[in-house]
């Protein structure tokens, strides 16, 4: 059956936890859905995982579209929300709600996602009035990283704490369906999560949040360096995917691959006469 939005509301009153991961192609989508993930996120973070930029900004809607639709068509289960990217949303009220129809029309996705709490209280609004979901993202905010000053825990003192409370207040107010709250403390996510009445997914906020949520490269240990104090590493498949493309050009190199049980034959005299009749006509 497929996930909706009301699956994810009712996970919450009955105190079950929501699995989301990213999702950026068809065959990872696939995977995680055949494995009982809830929710698939294709997260503007495709920029950096999937595209080699520095950092989300230079998503365009294009990139979401294209990567939204793949991850549409593997989704049998999950329910998919994608990222209204940098700058799709903040011009006006009226490229939010264009923006976040082009998700759902060509992208196929169940629902968006956008960055901001308060100031985009009418964005959200005017969205969740065209009949589109919205996951309304707060705390830390990746495009919103220069503003911010880096890639820092967000409501640690009470004035931003009070600040974080306020922002998740007013999307829920304006009609969000959930709430992602990131790398915020782990009390006050708590905090928030018992406050609103819709559901909260959390990613560095804590064990408290009505779900989970985490880019898939980061859990599956795709990268070489440290990576964030929230991520845990679910499985080494960086390293087992780099050991198998070392084995593969070693055995190519050493002419083991393609082994015979690999080929396909041909007759003898097919061969034969092909070398006969080539052969006369290229001397000729």
């Amino acid at each position: 059956m497929k996930n909706t939005i009301l699956t994810l509301q009712k996970r919450k009153q009955n105190q079950q936890k929501i699995t989301m991961l990213t999702a950026y192609d068809y065959t990872t989508a696939k995977l995680m859905d055949e494995s009982g993930i809830d929710c698939l996120l294709v997260g503007d973070s495709l920029g950096m995982v999937m595209l080699g930029y520095d950092s989300t900004v230079s998503v365009t809607m294009e990139d979401m579209i294209h990567h939204s639709k793949a991850v549409a068509r593997a989704a049998k289960s999950a329910f998919v929300v994608t990222d209204l990217p940098f700058m799709s949303y903040h011009t006006s009220v009226y490229d939010a709600v264009l923006n976040a129809g082009r998700l759902i029309k060509e992208g196929q996705a169940q629902a968006v996602k956008l960055e901001g709490g308060q100031a985009f209280y009418e964005h959200i609004k005017m969205i969740t009035q065209a009949s589109i979901p919205v996951v309304a993202h707060i705390g830390l905010m990746p495009q919103s990283v220069l503003a911010l000053g880096g890639y820092k825990v967000q409501g640690k003192d009470y004035e931003h704490a009070k600040n974080i409370v306020l922002d998740a207040l007013a999307v829920e107010k304006a009609g969000a369906a959930a709430i992602l709250l990131e790398c915020v403390p782990a009390g006050l996510a708590k905090f928030i999560t018992q406050l609103v009445n819709i559901p909260t997914i959390g990613i560095g906020a804590g064990v408290d949040c009505d779900g989970q949520v985490l880019v898939y490269q980061d859990m599956l240990s795709m990268y070489d360096g440290i990576s964030s104090k929230f991520v845990k590493s679910f499985a080494s498949i960086g390293e087992q995917m780099k050991q198998a493309f070392k084995l593969y050009c070693q055995e190519v190199n050493n002419r083991q691959f393609p082994a015979t049980n690999h080929e396909f034959s041909i007759e003898d005299n097919v061969i034969e006469k092909l070398k006969l009749e080539f052969t006369i006509n290229h001397k000729g």
